[in-house]
């Protein structure tokens, strides 16, 4: 997605006309031992959380705030300032904006490179983790799906901490009120939660926002140095309240870092070129006892090259995945085949609805604890049908990412007594297991020849 917040996007007015506001709670938190803020650019901490920050400062609670990139690439065609030019000048402005609203805050820059910031998944994990070391953390980051790399590569990088520490999580939009509308599917309002702002608060934010004058403000008035942000962007935070999104369940893990696979091509996993790939969709396929299923599901579908060929033996199919850039590669793959809709989401706490007699698990579970396992399981069994099958394939190598093993995962499928193998495939590189009801029969006893 291409950002300009010199462009027409969503007015703040049309944002605060929609009636669901009326239904967002406020936000209620634990109360932390500190506030631990992520901005993958200087400004992001301003825009999203200036507000929290000075809250957090007035009530005694230290704030350390995380600044993942130096945001050296806002003006790439300037002829004036230089990528390192810019980086000092938005360090130091950075720095007054945070004594605006925190004073006593603690200030972290992490000199990771703008626009490249997934690239960069570990060192941001361990920075944050390190920050938030010990009981009590509330770490706010921006959310997951703005749309820009380098904000869902930070709010990855948050949610994975959150998820293994136990911290307190927030996340805050900041792109997402530009190019969403009150209606788009893709705004979490079951998950806004708001905190409304006292006048001193509102002050102290706009302050902090305007510090960052070579966002607000031209550089120079030559081309390449215009302005970054335009007065209509910056109405989404003069609200006198600020949106956070709360996580849906338990931590997920964090699917949108797979967004920076993505970027360098069609085909990042070589699934159209690799033929240990295009072996093993053939196997997965082959696998299916029937020719035609009603309804289908494939969780994690990528970009789309495996559902091409489920789509092609279900009447109707859905399939699902956390990062936006597969999905849209997945959509423009089966462009006209409307009998496939596609979901954006993280499974298991977020399953689709309805009633389904084939689940795809390809290359999936393992990224999920054993209790999102075995809560993925119960929701299989509630949507599979009487006739459904549950086909699930998986990598056995180790992978750091991979929360479990494909043994450990293949071992619990076997184990849930709502599920029967029908068919298993084993090999020192790859699971592949098909799941019926217990009381299903053989391929060749349905077809009649035993």
């Amino acid at each position: 997605m291409n950002f300009d917040a010199t462009g027409d996007g969503t007015s703040e007015d049309a944002w605060l006309a929609s009636p669901r506001w009326r239904s967002v709670p406020a936000l209620v938190i634990s109360e932390p031992t500190r506030l631990v803020v992520v901005a993958a650019h200087p400004d992001d901490e301003s825009l999203g959380a200036g507000g929290l920050m000075a809250r957090a400062d007035l009530l005694g609670i230290p704030v350390h705030v995380i600044v993942a990139t130096n945001g050296d690439a806002s003006h790439p065609r300037s002829q004036t300032t230089s990528p390192t030019q810019l980086a000092s000048i938005r360090r130091t402005e950075l720095r007054a904006a945070v004594r605006s609203v925190a004073p006593g805050a603690s200030v972290e820059f992490l000199d990771l490179p703008d626009g490249r910031l997934g690239a960069h998944h570990r060192e941001l994990t361990a920075r944050v983790a390190a920050a938030t070391a010990g009981d009590g953390a509330l770490i706010v980051a921006p959310w997951r799906h703005d749309g820009h790399e380098d904000h869902e590569a930070a709010g990855a990088a948050a949610s994975e901490v959150a998820r293994e520490t136990g911290a307190q999580l927030l996340e805050y939009p900041v792109w997402m009120w530009h190019w969403a509308t009150p209606t788009n599917e893709q705004v979490p309002w079951e998950q806004f939660v708001s905190l409304q702002l006292s006048a001193e608060e509102l002050s102290a934010k706009a302050t902090a926002i305007l510090a960052h004058t070579s966002q607000n403000l031209p550089l120079s008035a030559g081309e390449g140095d215009e302005q970054a942000l335009c007065v209509g962007f910056r109405e989404y935070f003069d609200r006198p309240f600020e949106v956070y999104v709360t996580p849906a369940g338990p931590c997920p893990p964090p699917g949108d870092r797979f967004d920076d696979f993505y970027q360098g091509g069609d085909d990042p996993w070589g699934f159209e070129t690799r033929w240990y790939e295009i072996r093993k969709r053939s196997l997965t396929v082959a696998s299916l006892p029937r020719p035609l299923f009603a309804k289908g599901l494939e969780i994690g579908c990528s970009t789309g090259v495996l559902t091409v060929e489920l789509a092609g033996r279900c009447a109707e199919l859905v399939a699902t995945d956390t990062a936006e850039r597969s999905l849209r590669r997945a959509r423009a793959r089966l462009a006209g085949q409307s009998h496939v809709s596609f979901v954006r989401g993280t499974t298991p706490t977020e399953w689709p609805e309805g009633s389904f007699d084939l689940v795809v698990l390809s290359e999936i579970a393992y990224y999920w604890s054993r209790e999102e396992l075995q809560l993925a399981l119960r929701l299989i069994d509630a949507s599979l049908t009487e006739d459904g099958v549950l086909v699930a394939c998986h990598w056995r190598h180790e992978v750091d990412d991979h929360l479990q093993g494909a043994d450990d995962v293949h071992a619990a499928l076997r184990a849930y007594p709502g599920f029967s193998v029908l068919a298993e495939h084993r090999e020192d590189d790859f699971l592949l297991d098909v799941f019926v009801r217990p009381t299903a029969q053989s391929v060749a006893r349905e077809a009649g020849l035993l």
